[in-house]
């Protein structure tokens, strides 16, 4: 069973729900996608009637718009409270205390802000919205002297985007600051099946430009992340899952991992893979339709997927503002477009090029690429790029 929602659907979600004949909840969105996929279209009662008639569903989101929905009408499941177990990270911070006890963190609300006592604290630290998605008002702290304007630009993204997702996705009213959490960043996506069993059905590593940059701008993922780091995550999703009692549950986690492979969670993202459907990068890399082998509880055979993969990279490149422009990047009253065209001839071998109207939502959309490991520097300049040499300026007087 599937709901759709804003902000985005991608057309292979569409297509494999029309293909499979899955059950979607006729809202909005997915009424307005129906006349040219021909879904199978249930009314909200009938919807609901048949998750309590299968007793035991499977059931995803495209997107976190739909989980105050799912608070509305699904209580009976039990499924809203682990929701709101996860979604909220300082909830999600006090369920993992016993399992890490040295983390620190503590909420804030937006209007203290200004009262924060930086030297109080120990650096560096990371704040960010206590309900959030996207990198969305992420910043890592590391001196006192870097509060000022980090403050001033955590206002600035807040009075940008607050109005863009439900307070379910996105809450700007409150803030976690919490302990910087070392190692390398990654992302999953992955499921717990109906015996509580996790299945990873891709790993992403997350790199950065510098020390301080937190932005989601290029995540990749390859033989080699998928052969490291695999039975690592698996440890850590087994443990997650038996604090809380798991099943038939989908979910996007970003973790870190220390060089000794202790691996510690920095958000665990309920109902969906990773966000405006970008876990399709899963199909063009390993050909696994993560919504299918969800829905219908498959698991990848990685041995044979990842053979003859070796010196791979498969490339989710953010078309977003890097933490040095600022705002004028994507403001709709400087930019007069993106040259797509040109960006696509930069790399060696673009898989599908996704645009997204910047004007409504501060980026310009996103890439797949598939990039070979003697061609990683088109990776490094894309990583470091302030996007200027693709963006077409309005004159100004």
């Amino acid at each position: 069973m599937i709901i759709f929602d804003q902000p985005y659907v991608s057309e292979f979600l569409k297509n494999t729900a029309a293909e499979l004949q899955i059950p979607v909840l006729k809202n909005e969105m997915a009424a307005g996608l129906n006349s040219e996929k021909g879904l199978r279209l249930f009314e909200e009662a009938e919807f609901i009637e048949l998750i309590k008639e299968k007793g035991e569903f499977t059931l995803y989101s495209n997107s976190e718009n739909s989980i105050g929905w799912m608070s509305e009408n699904l209580g009976f499941t039990g499924l809203p409270e682990k929701i709101e177990l996860f979604k909220n990270k300082v909830k999600f911070r006090k369920l993992l205390e016993r399992l890490y006890p040295e983390l620190y963190f503590k909420s804030i609300k937006f209007e203290k802000l200004d009262e924060i006592r930086t030297e109080e604290i120990e650096k560096p630290f990371i704040i960010k919205p206590a309900v959030g998605l996207f990198s969305l008002g992420v910043h890592k702290v590391s001196t006192d002297a870097e509060w000022g304007s980090v403050l001033k630009r955590l206002k600035a993204e807040v009075k940008e985007n607050k109005e863009l997702y439900p307070a379910q996705v996105l809450d700007v009213e409150k803030f976690i600051i919490e302990g910087n959490i070392e190692g390398e960043e990654f992302a999953v996506d992955a499921y717990f099946n109906s015996k509580g069993k996790p299945v990873v059905l891709n790993i992403f590593k997350h790199i950065f430009s510098s020390e301080n940059d937190v932005s989601g701008r290029v995540y990749f993922t390859s033989k080699k992340v998928i052969e490291t780091y695999r039975e690592t995550v698996e440890d850590l999703l087994k443990e997650i899952g038996n604090l809380v009692g798991l099943r038939n549950f989908p979910f996007h986690i970003e973790l870190r991992i220390s060089e000794d492979r202790r691996v510690q969670p920095i958000e665990l993202n309920p109902m969906r893979f990773a966000s405006w459907c970008t876990t399709d990068i899963a199909h063009f890399a390993y050909g696994i339709n993560t919504y299918r082998f969800f829905l219908e509880e498959l698991e990848p055979d990685w041995d044979k997927i990842l053979a003859g993969l070796e010196g791979k990279n498969f490339c989710l490149v953010m078309l977003n503002r890097s933490a040095e422009t600022g705002l004028k990047m994507t403001d709709p009253k400087l930019v007069k477009a993106f040259d797509y065209e040109k960006l696509l001839s930069d790399f060696e071998k673009p898989l599908e090029l996704r645009k997204i109207d910047h004007k409504k939502y501060s980026f310009f959309g996103y890439i797949f690429t598939e990039t070979r490991d003697s061609s990683w520097q088109e990776i490094e300049r894309i990583l470091k790029s302030d996007l200027r040499e693709y963006i077409i300026f309005k004159e100004t007087d």
